[in-house]
């Protein structure tokens, strides 16, 4: 088809390529939206001058697919998708998901798990000679010996057990300019051993030097303590100003991971975005159902990268580092004008954001020069002192946006750092917040109540968010607006003990927070709360850590951040014995649930579904979340949320 990569035989022949210089392989369908990575690192390449094909979700299960254009005269760069294979494939409590929205028409299980691992043996198997360049994130967060939660115990690093010859970590733009440049100058993959932002394995014997040494794979596979030290050590060389090299043993190999690629410049990143996409899936997909990915992305506008609060259970600043890269004011207006002018545009911008939407600006002058403070944040437990908080360039850009012929609202609903907003003492964009890009809702990402889980984290504490919390619905008073607030909470994260869920739970009773959704902790590769879940130890103090790991526990943790419902009747009522919190059981003010015999609470439970089903039907179309505990009767309900 004009205008995208062409994805069969017939599309490579009717553009008169002959051999392409790569050939991408990917897990998802082919999207064309700079929210792709793929999309991105293919056109990048287009504008150097090289040729690229593309295979969407290769049946691996046999050769036909991985060969449809032959081999490429380069190499063949594999990536899983835009999220991790299993996480795509499982839920947290390992049960095989129904649906994936980066696949047409919404149907599971067209990628198979562990795809960069899968795709790449095949590659190899076929074409032997070739080299395999493998990136995004699946095989970014899997670039060192690592915990895979599905299998329960620690795997290598995936370099190893893939087969290929190179990984891109991080974002991948000039890393992949660079690799592509030293290809058309005849270098062999081999040789490419300099490259910031990549992994290879080597001999031992070719060791760089003054490099930092982690333990051994057979070593942190065996011994917690040293997979902890492991993960120290990873997450304090992740600075493009000071990072090193950092160098693993995987069995007779020796896995070289170079410093961080540096951030792009706003010039750079204003090139990327630039760059001709298509701002569509394939229309190949369209007979399918098409692709849901694109919906929440197709109208909405990335104009920052990176992510300096850093939380413990995030892969962002593992993935993309903790600089803020962004875009200028020209660039996102510009792509703001081609929102507009699409005729599938109704007038919404979804969202002006990325990682965390409102950083703007590095967190303080010093990581300019020194980079980020190693082993610290810059908001939590509390902000640092040098932080400085200014919101002023982004609300010049979402001024700017608004008055764009066509733009009837603009949005903001990728995560608001709420902690960083108040410590803005100039109000001028928490006003504007209110009064302009809020969609009745606002996604905020609390995430519990109890310090002391909140410090495993890396999240600010409760404090700060209750402090938030009062501003927002005093200013959307004020405003004459009905808005309100959806918390992310998290259950079972590490730190967390029953009492701790019970803490939460009164904590959500007392202001009236009914979440009809909560996420339980997901042990994901390259975050330290997964290094916490794996060893019961926190990897910067060695202090031990409780882990919630049986089901019950955590079905139980589970249930009383939704202790109002029927079904979580029995749960609750067996948590509160378990933690002799008899004060908590009855009809009193804070009782979370009423100590009713088995036959009443399956009938309760009978009604309340039912009601729940007529009460939808009545109300539908209605999105309103919790209520704040003043001034707003009880009962409403609360918005869901994504799992990670």
């Amino acid at each position: 088809m004009a205008g995208f990569l062409p994805i069969t035989k017939k599309e490579m022949t009717e553009q008169g390529i002959r051999q392409f210089d790569f050939i991408c392989v990917t897990g998802d369908a082919y999207v064309d939206h700079p929210s792709f990575g793929i999309a991105i690192i293919s056109r990048v390449l287009e504008s150097q001058g090289f040729s690229v094909g593309m295979i969407s979700q290769p049946d691996w299960n046999g050769d036909t697919d991985f060969t449809v254009f032959g081999k490429p005269k380069y190499a063949f760069l594999v990536t899983a998708g835009n999220i991790d294979s299993m996480v795509a494939h499982y839920t947290v409590a390992k049960r095989k998901r129904s649906d994936d929205a980066y696949t047409p028409g919404g149907k599971a299980g067209k990628r198979p798990d562990r795809a960069v691992t899968v795709y790449t043996q095949s590659l190899k198997r076929i074409y032997p000679e070739v080299p395999v360049l493998i990136g995004g994130l699946e095989a970014s967060l899997r670039r060192f010996a690592h915990y895979d939660y599905w299998d329960d115990k620690v795997h290598p690093s995936v370099l190893m057990s893939s087969g290929a010859d190179l990984l891109m970590y991080g974002m991948g733009e000039l890393q992949i300019i660079e690799i592509g440049r030293c290809f058309r100058e005849g270098k062999a993959v081999s040789e490419m051993t300099e490259i910031r932002g990549t992994c290879y394995l080597t001999d031992p014997v070719n060791t760089p030097y003054g490099a930092v040494q982690c333990p051994d794979f057979e070593i942190v596979a065996r011994d917690k303590k040293s997979y902890a030290k492991a993960t120290r050590q990873q997450m304090n060389e992740q600075d493009e100003v000071y990072g090193k090299t950092i160098i693993q043993r995987q069995g007779k190999k020796m896995l070289v991971q170079n410093p961080p690629m540096r951030s792009l410049s706003q010039s750079e990143l204003d090139k990327v975005y630039a760059l001709l996409y298509m701002r569509m899936y394939h229309p190949s997909y369209e007979a399918l159902g098409g692709v849901a990915a694109i919906e929440e992305v197709e109208f909405s506008i990335a104009h920052n990268r990176g992510c300096f609060g850093a939380c413990n259970f995030c892969s962002i600043a593992f993935h993309q580092g903790r600089k803020i890269a962004t875009r200028s004011e020209e660039s996102v207006i510009r792509e703001a004008e081609l929102l507009a002018a699409n005729p599938r545009f109704k007038g919404y911008i979804h969202d002006v954001g990325g990682p965390t939407a409102n950083f703007r600006q590095p967190s303080c002058k010093k990581q300019l020069t020194q980079g980020l403070c190693k082993g610290k944040k810059c908001l939590a437990p509390s902000p640092c002192r040098q932080l400085e908080a200014d919101h002023t360039e982004y609300l010049e850009l979402l001024r700017k946006i608004r008055k764009i012929k066509g733009v009837k609202r603009v949005f903001i609903r990728s995560g608001i750092r709420y902690d960083y907003l108040m410590e803005d003492r100039n109000e001028a964009f928490f006003d504007e917040l209110v009064q302009y890009h809020v969609s009745g809702q606002l996604k905020v990402a609390p995430e519990h109540c109890s310090n002391a889980v909140l410090d495993k984290m890396g999240k600010p504490h409760i404090e700060t968010y209750l402090a938030f919390m009062k501003k927002f619905y005093q200013k959307t008073k004020e405003a004459g607006k009905e808005q309100y607030l959806v918390p992310y909470l998290m259950s079972s994260h590490p730190g967390s003990t029953l009492q701790d869920a019970i803490e939460l739970a009164l904590f959500l009773k007392q202001n009236r927070i009914r979440p009809e959704q909560v996420q339980d902790f997901y042990p994901t590769p390259g975050t330290v709360s997964t290094c916490m879940y794996f060893t019961g130890l926190d990897p910067y103090t060695m202090e031990p850590v409780f882990v919630p790991t049986e089901p019950e526990d955590k079905a139980m943790q589970r249930a009383l951040l939704q202790y109002f419902h029927p079904k979580n009747q029995r749960l609750v009522l067996k948590a509160l014995k378990k933690a002799k919190r008899f004060d908590l059981i009855g009809t009193g003010k804070n009782a979370l649930v009423e100590d009713v015999p088995e036959n009443l609470r399956k009938q309760d439970a009978r009604r309340h579904s039912a009601g729940a089903v007529k009460q939808r039907n009545a109300q539908k179309g209605n999105k309103r979340s919790w209520q704040p505990k003043e001034g707003i009767k009880r009962g409403k309900k609360a918005g869901g949320r994504k799992p990670r």
